[in-house]
């Protein structure tokens, strides 16, 4: 996407010439003459950068620059002036200018500053997003197993790193959907952070603010203007994780921003580009919730331009001793234990469990073998397996069951919702660990669903 920049200089010559300088550079460049039109285009549309004049007919700039970091901070400014005052270029850096340089312009010189200053714009960005993310999230980048399955999803993840189309990750709860998509970015070259939002765990009021930002004022507790995750990301690549749990007013608004690649922060008017790559996963099937009228068609259609399906971990049991190996050995280091050895039969008791919470279940599962494991082994009795459990859940005797096939994926997830509360005893950090899902995300079910707690 092209960089924004807008010009205010009232000397027609010097504005019509900088115009068309960094227009053959490839910026998108808008200019104006004074004060107040400046001001006017700051209010409907965002600029990535702003080159202002010191003198102006309606005012001087030192005073717009003031008002301008005042109304929207973190924008980038270089201030331009006939005058050789040392003073005035002071007042500029303290006022929030990030440069400052005088005439008569030399455009290489300029150019130099402002390639530096989006530069460090970008930088900062990035800086943002990543202090954002866990030590989790930085070990989340490599995808584990050797069955056809997963060969598939690594060569998909190749295609689509090649892309900047929109890419749905579909599958079961725990199988590693944002693995995958850490891979896409990973892979894609891009600049910018992978900044990743989880939909089914912050309420629907608080989640536009979340994706678009919010101005200052715009609702009880915003004191100061916060860019949201689809500023944060540009460059790179925004991770929409549970998509299909967005609220309908929500999903009008991501579908703009999808189609134009503009929004606005809440409370705000003005225009706000965003070149963001998206990906975005779900471990429901979006089109049967457009048919149930819970999701948006056009959105649907949107988010589905690359399709890739994550296979369950029991239908790629072949790659369990891989995959639990690296797990232990992740673990071991996140616990500060040396990682201990999976016995034979360990390894035949976990490739016969039916990990309905796939991944993320067995993480957990080992977990707790490591924490109690006293001796250098990883043994049966050490794994919490309840065979009565989730394994009656995904047997092939329920699955062959012909009243099963009769039932809505509403009366499937409830059923499956509740055995899982029943295993964990009611405990719903357990439940959200199986399931995959955060807790709001479990409390509204359990409402939706009229569920019981043991």
């Amino acid at each position: 996407m092209k960089n924004r920049l807008l010009i205010i200089e009232d000397d027609a010559g010097l504005n019509q010439m900088l115009q068309f300088h960094f227009e053959d550079l490839g910026f998108d460049v808008t200019g104006v003459s004074n004060c107040s039109e400046g001001m006017l285009q700051l209010n409907e549309n965002a600029f990535d950068l702003l080159l202002l004049d010191q003198q102006l007919p309606d005012g001087n700039g030192l005073d717009l620059l003031t008002e301008i970091c005042q109304k929207t901070p973190g924008q980038a400014v270089i201030m331009m002036t006939g005058q050789h005052d040392l003073e005035l270029a002071i007042q500029a850096i303290k006022a929030g200018a990030a440069d400052f340089i005088h005439k008569p312009i030399r455009t290489e010189a300029l150019q130099h500053v402002v390639e530096r200053v989006l530069e460090n714009k970008r930088l900062s960005r990035q800086v943002e997003a990543l202090q954002q993310e866990t030590p989790d999230d930085l070990e989340q980048r490599e995808l584990i197993g050797r069955s056809d399955a997963m060969l598939k999803v690594s060569k998909e993840i190749a295609l689509s790193a090649a892309s900047d189309a929109t890419v749905l990750i579909t599958g079961e709860s725990g199988t590693g959907k944002e693995v995958v998509a850490r891979l896409i970015h990973m892979h894609s070259g891009k600049s910018g952070p992978f900044t990743p939002v989880n939909c089914a765990a912050i309420v629907d009021t608080l989640l536009e603010s979340e994706l678009f930002g919010h101005e200052k004022g715009a609702f009880t507790g915003a004191e100061a203007r916060k860019p949201g995750k689809f500023e944060l990301a540009q460059d790179g690549t925004i991770f929409l994780d549970e998509i299909g749990e967005l609220a309908q007013p929500l999903q009008a608004k991501l579908l703009r921003a999808l189609q134009e690649q503009m929004f606005e922060r809440v409370g705000g008017t003005q225009q706000i580009r965003s070149n963001a790559r998206v990906i975005a996963a779900t471990n429901r099937d979006l089109f049967a919730e457009v048919n149930a009228g819970n999701f948006r068609e056009d959105l649907a259609y949107r988010l589905k331009v690359i399709s890739i399906h994550l296979p369950s971990l029991r239908e790629r049991k072949e790659d369990i001793p891989l995959l639990a190996k690296a797990l232990v050995e992740k673990i071991a280091r996140k616990i500060h234990k040396p990682p201990l050895k999976l016995t034979d039969e360990a390894i035949h008791v976990l490739q016969s469990y039916n990990w309905p919470g796939n991944v993320r279940e067995m993480e957990n599962i080992l977990t707790q073998a490591l924490v109690h494991a006293r001796g250098s082994l990883i043994t049966p009795d050490l794994l919490q397996l309840d065979a009565a459990g989730p394994m009656a859940a995904a047997s092939p005797t329920s699955a062959a069951n012909p009243n099963q096939a009769q039932k809505s994926l509403d009366q499937v997830e409830a059923e499956h919702i509740q055995l899982v509360l029943d295993h964990t005893g009611g405990h719903k950090g357990k439940t959200c660990d199986v399931l995959g899902i955060s807790r709001p995300a479990l409390d509204r079910k359990i409402k939706k669903y009229n569920l019981r707690l043991p």
